[in-house]
């Protein structure tokens, strides 16, 4: 049995959250104190991936970077094309899971308790070093648990990278493709590996994410208490 999809998968859905790390915490700390339609509008762009069908944001993802689409054109001047290739799984993954980012990122940031900010302003602190030594912090568990969710949305992405990278066994065959294609032709045995293994890393990363929540809720509560006194 190829086991390509399994490493092409973890390495997509890896990259892609490392991307939607930065990219959601940037646009959630870029969001937390601003508001007006405009804002309102951009908060919509944002979190269109969430509420459209995937094959609907491959679609749209295709006419940006397809050979004739604007940014299709600017990458084709420096050689490179996107659509049909690996990276093309990065993108789909990476704009499918980034609104779960985006969303829990802003939601932790919003329930850090704006005294302890104030009160490292009040003692000389940078905004740079407020955000990374006390909001980032408290805000910590809500953004793992984004990065969880990103991980494991862009794990089953299935029909933005049907779309914008196809199919190609051993370039762009996922999990989810693999599964799909195999009950197509009749593969019954390979689906159901395939759904096992895809179990298999949810249920491993669930596992985790509970058991280092409730490792770090004393850790954390001393942390507060620390720094209030």
């Amino acid at each position: 049995m190829e086991w390509s999809p399994l490493w092409i998968s973890l390495a997509t859905s890896l990259v892609a959250t490392a991307i939607t790390l930065v990219a959601g915490v940037a646009a959630a700390v870029w969001r937390e104190n601003r508001s007006g339609p405009g804002v309102a509008i951009a908060d919509g762009i944002l979190l269109l991936p969430l509420v459209l069908p995937p094959t609907v944001v491959g679609f749209l993802l295709l006419l940006l970077f397809g050979r004739n689409g604007p940014l299709g054109k600017l990458l084709m001047k420096f050689g490179a094309v996107l659509v049909f290739s690996w990276p093309a799984t990065v993108v789909a993954a990476t704009v499918v899971a980034f609104p779960l980012m985006y969303l829990t990122a802003r939601g932790a940031l919003e329930q850090v308790d704006p005294h302890l900010l104030e009160a490292a302003r009040t003692l000389g602190a940078s905004e740079w070093r407020v955000f990374r030594e006390v909001a980032i912090p408290l805000a910590w568990p809500g953004v793992l648990a984004g990065l969880v969710l990103s991980f494991a949305r862009a794990l089953g992405e299935f029909g933005a990278t049907l779309m914008l990278a196809g199919d190609i066994p051993g370039r762009t065959e996922t999990i989810p493709l693999a599964i799909y294609f195999a009950v197509e032709s009749g593969e019954m045995h390979r689906a159901f590996v395939w759904c096992g293994v895809d179990l298999a890393i949810s249920f491993v990363l669930l596992a985790g994410l509970y058991r280092w929540t409730k490792a770090r809720t004393p850790w954390r509560a001393r942390w507060v208490d620390r720094n209030a006194a």
